[in-house]
Formats: structure tokens, sequence, C-alpha cells
């Protein structure tokens, strides 16, 4: 708990929650109100596909932009965003004009915003606490935005239950996602802007791709954002959550916000213990052991149609991927120099963040295809095949033992003796 001595680390942990519960709370009521206007798989594909063409569009943009504006200052910008797009659902679906296409473009919008806001997000992190409390803050940071993807469901979930009985659909899930926004933007505002190396070189394709350059060059970085980017495309089973809470599982819309929050339920857990007992030996073994769990998990997810089953796979999936959140954002952030973090928290947020997205409009396509559980199966085991591959394809990654930050910078900052790409 040293780290909430910070005081500008508790109002960005605040900020970083309550951003984070209320976009939980509206892309969970999108995702319910778009099955219910429509009733097609594939739609909820494109719920996901919408919200991750801006990161693809804009990544090299977000980065060189995060790395010259301070952090702090897109954050605030970014957030403010996203409660304009909650209001807009908020009002069209108040006033009866319940469009699917009107719905993807108010989340290409949110989207947007989301590719300035994760890079900036990420990189300011290590602006704000000292290099000892880091993994620390990383913890705790996972911690509270997976607190924040259990309140979010379930209080999404309640509320369109309640708007059900009352007959106003989901306007109560959007307003209140609406003043949880504000209330982010609030605290973001307390927190002052850190000191952070501003980079100035020119604005030419050369900068623009430093980040990626910076990636490629560093095996143990780029395995472990890939590694997340395969299991998350693969592992996307939470957007079908709609169809398995109606057809599957039979347990409505009460027991749909109990599965989009049992996933954190878990990741909650093992964040909060990383917190007090981090990883100190073996981290590259214990993150494709912790894919593999969560490939596993959804496999079991997949097949169950058994609601008490159903919720321990995802509270395991969840389990598995705070491990590997613990552990890849380590290594990106602390083998990242200080002026680059931008550009290379921009390429990461496109694997990692907006693999999320993709993830979720894969199983979409895949569950028109294929059906829905032959779809969250194969990805399951796709998702297991992923980290037994990685373990032989990426041995630096597999190697990696000490999460100690003077060690990962000795080892790994600088490119290997014959690479040409250079900091």
């Amino acid at each position: 708990m040293r780290v909430f001595r910070n005081r500008d680390f508790r109002f960005f942990w605040g900020a970083r929650v309550f951003s984070f519960f209320a976009i939980e709370m509206m892309i969970t009521t999108v995702f319910w109100q778009v099955f219910r206007l429509t009733g097609r798989e594939f739609d909820l594909g494109l719920v996901g596909l919408a919200q991750f063409a801006p990161f693809l569009m804009l990544f090299l943009v977000a980065g060189i932009v995060v790395d010259r504006v301070p952090r702090m200052y897109i954050i605030r910008v970014t957030i403010s965003v996203q409660a304009i797009c909650a209001i807009g659902l908020f009002w069209f679906t108040t006033a009866g004009n319940e469009n699917f296409i009107l719905i993807l473009l108010i989340l290409v919008l949110f989207g947007t915003s989301r590719a300035f806001h994760g890079p900036a997000q990420q990189a300011v992190v290590p602006n704000l606490v000292s290099k000892e409390d880091f993994p620390n803050a990383i913890a705790w940071s996972a911690s509270g935005f997976q607190l924040a993807r259990i309140l979010g469901p379930t209080a999404a979930g309640g509320l369109i239950v309640l708007g059900e009985r009352l007959n106003t659909d989901e306007t109560l899930a959007y307003g209140f996602a609406t003043a949880v926004f504000i209330i982010a933007t609030m605290f973001a505002w307390y927190v002052r802007s850190p000191a952070q190396i501003v980079n100035r070189d020119p604005v030419n394709i050369t900068n623009l791709l430093a980040g990626l350059r910076f990636i490629l060059s560093r095996k143990v970085i780029l395995g472990a954002i890939s590694l997340d980017l395969f299991a998350v495309l693969f592992g996307g089973a939470l957007a079908l959550l709609p169809v398995y809470a109606e057809e599957i599982l039979d347990v409505g819309s009460e027991g749909f916000g109990l599965l989009r929050s049992a996933f954190a339920v878990g990741a909650l857990c093992g964040g909060l213990y990383l917190a007090q007992v981090p990883i100190r030996k073996h981290a590259g073994v214990k993150l494709l052991t912790a894919v593999g769990v969560f490939g596993a998990g959804v496999i079991v997810f997949g097949l169950s149609d058994i609601f008490w089953l159903s919720l321990a796979a995802l509270v395991v999936m969840g389990l598995g991927d705070s491990v590997s959140v613990f552990v890849r954002q380590n290594l990106v952030q602390i083998i990242t120099p200080d002026d680059m973090r931008g550009r290379v928290s921009a390429v990461s947020s496109v694997f990692t963040n907006a693999s999320n997205e993709l993830g979720e409009f894969e199983s979409g396509v895949t569950a028109h295809w294929w059906g829905t559980v032959p779809a969250v199966v194969v990805g399951g085991a796709a998702t297991v095949a992923v980290a037994i591959s990685f373990a032989w394809l990426f041995p630096k990654l597999r190697q990696v033992d000490s999460l100690d930050a003077d060690d990962l910078v000795r080892r790994y900052r600088d490119p290997p003796a014959d690479s040409s790409v250079k900091n």
C-alpha cells in the first residue's frame, strides 16, 4: 500500500477505476442492446470491430502525440470524449432512436478516444511513481481495472433489469455511466501533470515507426505483447456472453451481468495477490503458463451448460489474465525509455487493448459461421496452442527470470549488437 502515499497516484488510480467502471457499464449495455435489437451474433462482432478500427488506424499518430503532449492532459480530454459518447447513447435511447448504425458510429468515436487514452494511461505510470514502487503500482492499477470490470457489468446488468421493469430499456445504465465518466474526469484534473521526457524529434515516418521498430528489436517485448494479442484474439469468448446468457445457460439479463463480472473477479483476486506477493522468479515461464490456463478456461466455458461451472471457468480465465498483464506491463514499461513510452505503448495497445475488440469481432464472425459453442472451444484450443508454440518461438521470453527494474534495463533495453534498430 506504500504507493498510495503518493497523492498523484491516488487520484490517478481513482480516475482509472471510475473511467473503466463507466466503460464496462457502457460496453456491457451496448452488447445487450445490440443483441436485443438485432439478435445476430455477427452484429456483436461489429461492436468490437467499431472500437478496434480506430486503434488500428491511429496508433502511430497516438504514440507520437503521447510522447509530445502532457500525458495527463490527454487522459482528461479522452475521458471527457467518452462521457460525450455515453451521453449520445443515453439521448438516442431515451428518444427511441435505437439505430444500430448510429450506435456503431458512436462506438467509432469512442474507440478513437481510447486509441489516445490507452497509451497515455500506460505511459504516465512510470512518471508518477519511483522505479521501486513501479511493480506495486502496476499490480494496484491492474487490480483497480479488474474491480471496475466486476462492478461495471454488475451495475449495468442490474440497471438493465430495472430498465426492463420500468419500460425504459437501457437509458438508466447509460445515464449512470455518464455520471461516472464525469467523476473520473474530476479525479483526472486533480492529478498534477508529472515531468516527462518530451520527444522533440521531427515528425516524420522514421519517428512515427520508432515504437514499432523498438519492439521488433527486443524479442522479449515482442513475444510478450504478441502472446497477449493471439491469446485474446482466439479467446474472445466474452463477446458471446449475451448468447450464452439467453440461449445456452438460460439466465437472462441478471445472469448476464454476473457472467460479465466473473472474469474480472478472478483477475482482481490475482491482481490483489500480486500486489502483495509480486513475481520475483521465473516470470517468463509463469507468463506462458498463465496464457495456457486462460485458454483451458475458455474451453471449459465453451463446453459448459451449467451456470456455476461457467462462472468458475470465467474466474480461472481472469486469474490467468492477471498474471499475463502483470508480467507484460512490467516488461514493456520498464525496458522502454521514457521519451518512447508513448509510441511503444501505442503499439502495445494495438496488440493488447485493441485485441479485445478484434477478438470480439472474431468471436462474433466464427459464431455466425460455425455456431457459438464450436467457435469458443476452437478459440480456447488455439490459445493453448499459442502458449505452447511461443515457448519455442521466443526462448528469451521463456528465460526471463527477475522483474527487477535495473536488471531488466541492463539485459533488455539495448538491442542485440547485430540489430540495425537504434534507440
